[in-house]
């Protein structure tokens, strides 16, 4: 005789095995189609603005159609995603060729100075123009260390980023004699946004951890920590 408590055990556990196998495919499978989806995206974007300013004669389609299309045949209908991307690839390394030349960095003063007469469109200029080089640029501009530091209050730790010391004004103000350092306080889950902090030295913690994994620490709201093997040690050199 069939035993239904048995027969109930089983299913459930055929059921879990599967819910559980379809969660592990879920954390492989969707980080990669993520991430092949964006680049699908951005590419096609990229190439939805360049094209436009490509002659009709010279777009992709074109020119396969002229030279590989025979006589009487059919249009030759073809998906050229990513040409734009190279494109727009090779006419900013053009533009940056260009740039840091005698004459392009005199045209880029002078656009630059017509520019500065726009009331609405220098501010955006000067914005968009501090993000860009903060973000692309070659210098070392990037924080130094991950660090903690006790906020909103004493007893209660945050991660932060050492930026540089303190200096002019800011400085003099606080304290002349006790070395103020810089740091940012990223928000969770966006580390792009925060606060600005200048404390005493003496009141910063530094971290064994690169930037780049408190970082991760950040974004993932305390669930990815850079030694996975033992969170309590500090991660492998």
């Amino acid at each position: 005789m069939e035993n239904p408590i048995e027969d109930k055990t089983a299913r459930r556990g055929i059921i879990a095995r599967l819910r559980s196998n379809f969660l592990a495919g879920l954390i492989i499978v969707a980080p990669i189609g993520l991430t092949l989806y964006l680049i699908w995206t951005v590419v096609g974007w990229i190439d939805s603005w360049v094209w436009p300013f490509v002659p009709d004669n010279y777009q992709p389609e074109q020119l396969i159609n002229r030279y590989f299309r025979a006589e009487g045949a059919e249009q030759i209908n073809v998906n050229v995603r990513g040409i734009g991307v190279v494109v727009f690839l090779i006419f900013t390394m053009l533009v940056g060729w260009v740039g840091k030349g005698i004459l392009g960095r005199s045209f880029l003063r002078w656009g630059e100075s017509i520019v500065e007469r726009m009331p609405v469109v220098r501010s955006i200029y000067n914005g968009v123009k501090q993000i860009a080089e903060t973000v692309f640029s070659q210098r070392d501009t990037s924080f130094d260390k991950a660090c903690l530091i006790e906020y909103p209050r004493k007893g209660i730790w945050a991660i932060a980023f050492v930026s540089t010391a303190a200096k002019g004004e800011v400085k003099q103000k606080i304290s002349d004699d006790e070395e103020i350092t810089t740091v940012f306080l990223p928000t969770t889950p966006n580390p792009t946004s925060g606060f600005l902090l200048f404390l005493p030295k003496a009141n910063i913690k530094p971290l064994d951890m690169s930037v780049e994994d408190a970082a991760k620490l950040v974004i993932s709201a305390g669930l990815v920590y850079p030694n996975s093997k033992d969170p309590t040690e500090p991660p492998a050199k």
